[in-house]
Parts: C-alpha cells; sequence; structure tokens
C-alpha cells in the first residue's frame, strides 16, 4: 500500500485522489498511520460485504433461535465485531 505524510497528502491533494482510485493510500502523521483513502468504489464494495455478513448471521441467529439453539446476546456481539 502506498503511503504519504498528511503534509504531502494536504499538498498533492489532486495527486492523492487519482492514486486513490488505483489502490488504497495510507496517511501518516507524525509517523504514525491515522487514515486510508480508498476509492469510493472499494467503499462501497466493502459496506456491501459488510451488509452481506450482517445478513448471514442474522439468518443463522433467526435459525439458531428457532432450533433452541441460544447464546449469550454478548458473546454473540463480541464475535460479530471480532468477525468470528
Amino acid at each position: 500500500m502506498n503511503s504519504l505524510s498528511a503534509n504531502e497528502a494536504k499538498t498533492h491533494f489532486g495527486d492523492l485522489l487519482l492514486k486513490a482510485q488505483r489502490s488504497p493510500i495510507l496517511i501518516n502523521k507524525n509517523g504514525k498511520p491515522v487514515a486510508v483513502v480508498i476509492s469510493a468504489e472499494e467503499y462501497e464494495s466493502m459496506e456491501r460485504l459488510k451488509l452481506q455478513l450482517l445478513q448471514t448471521r442474522a439468518s443463522q441467529a433467526q435459525k439458531d433461535i428457532a432450533e433452541g439453539n441460544l447464546s449469550d446476546g454478548d458473546e454473540f456481539f463480541n464475535d460479530l465485531e471480532k468477525g468470528a
């Protein structure tokens, strides 16, 4: 992944936008990563995948409830946050 300092990103914003259309760009401030710039298409793709995952998990939860396979709600959401 390409990276730029926050100052470089500010100075070359137009170029940053063009590069982000091809691949994500990591923005560093004071040597630490603070943001990633991605294309709108990439963002929409990620959001679709997240929605699909949530729909799959909700369907599985409904099936588990119908079958009496219950779990702790906190455990469920912790697993969800971890991507499990």
